[in-house]
């Protein structure tokens, strides 16, 4: 057995199915994929480092950092068909949403809920994600119920006889919810279209992955479903890309569900709430920085020909310009519309039907006080 520390790509249960790739689904990728995957990398990480330095100065509320968890979001999303594949992220899977053609301002305009098309028109909890034309689900923070809203999905696509692959994402704490086994049951029952993505970073919040489950890793229970299981080296997006692609191709031939566990490292606390400070010593959050996987890939593309540091540098530059235009516009964006502060929770009366239409709808939210249906 590979020891516990051992992340490069293991195959658990059943070997996968050999398929051709298509619409960047092969496992081959050109120096072109390589950049792009570099760039949004470093857009996703200029957005985490300005949505942090935003909430220490107290303009935004709340962050779920995805600092470690670049390569693995991005990588994931790079073997999808933008706009096609069905998409259910967790709260920090901003890699995903930019890799699927997200613009960074949407993510602000969440962060300073500012009226927008996306994520809920902002109503929503920021980067708790949604986007109707990239088909990103909307998600919730109770953790583990876009599992088996995934596997609901993927069932909708294969009555359908669509060509569609759901991927659903989520943190290694989700797995000891109940709605990841049955997600897992469901999908394998009825050889799913459905690639289950687990980003274990170690932690639920401050609780250790030994104090979570029995076995070493995610993978190890997905011999129980009968289903594929790929362990992988969650800070390595050529890694992650590889076997995400096989997994969403295999899918969409008709191979059925896979488990992927890509292992990362958390390198920031679980959120802008938290003091990882209580759980985790001097000495392991700073071993935690010696894996950060935008050191790890720059050295390969540097040693691989691909860019050089000045190359690197440049992308650099860029992704942060375009996120300080993004964040400034999101700033000074106008606030929401108190008249809309019912929209979206209630029906609307229809016309002719005033008689049978709710007291509620015709609320006035801003005369709402004591007394009102809220009290």
């Amino acid at each position: 057995m590979k020891p516990a520390n051992m992340m490069r790509e293991m195959v658990v249960g059943p070997q996968p199915t050999k398929t051709s790739g298509s619409d960047r689904g092969s496992p081959d990728l050109a120096e072109d994929d390589l950049r792009r995957l570099y760039r949004f990398m470093s857009l996703t990480r200029a957005v985490d480092e300005k949505s942090w330095n935003l909430n220490r100065q107290g303009k935004i509320s709340f962050v779920a950092s995805c600092k470690g968890h670049e390569a693995a979001q991005v990588g994931s999303a790079y073997a999808l068909r933008a706009g096609h594949d069905v998409v259910f992220t967790y709260y920090r899977d901003i890699g995903v949403a930019l890799t699927l053609g997200m613009e960074p301002v949407d993510l602000f305009m969440s962060s300073y809920a500012k009226p927008a098309r996306t994520n809920g028109s902002s109503r929503h909890l920021p980067w708790h994600l949604a986007d109707d034309k990239l088909r990103i689900m909307p998600v919730t923070s109770v953790v583990a119920t876009q599992i088996p809203q995934a596997a609901g999905a993927a069932l909708a696509a294969k009555i359908k006889g669509e060509d569609v692959v759901t991927i659903v994402y989520f943190g290694d704490g989700a797995t000891s919810e109940g709605d990841f086994h049955e997600g897992m049951n469901w999908a394998a029952v009825h050889r799913l279209p459905l690639v289950f993505f687990c980003v274990n970073n170690g932690y639920a919040i401050s609780i250790p992955v030994a104090r979570q489950m029995p076995v070493v890793n995610v993978v190890d229970r997905a011999s129980a479903y009968a289903m594929e299981g790929v362990l992988i080296d969650g800070t390595d997006p050529e890694e992650v890309y590889r076997a995400t692609a096989r997994a969403v191709e295999k899918a969409r031939h008709g191979g059925g569900p896979t488990l992927i566990e890509a292992k990362v490292r958390r390198l920031r606390p679980h959120s802008s709430d938290d003091d990882d400070r209580r759980y985790l010593s001097a000495e392991e959050r700073e071993a935690l920085q010696r894996h950060d996987p935008m050191d790890a890939f720059r050295r390969r593309l540097i040693h691989g020909h691909v860019l050089d540091e000045a190359g690197l540098n440049q992308i650099d530059a860029e992704t942060k310009a375009q996120v300080e235009r993004a964040a400034a516009q999101a700033e000074s964006a106008p606030e929401a519309d108190a008249s809309t502060l019912l929209d979206h929770l209630f029906g609307h009366e229809q016309e002719g039907d005033s008689a049978s239409a709710p007291p509620h709808s015709k609320l006035d939210p801003l005369s709402l006080g004591e007394g009102s249906f809220f009290s």
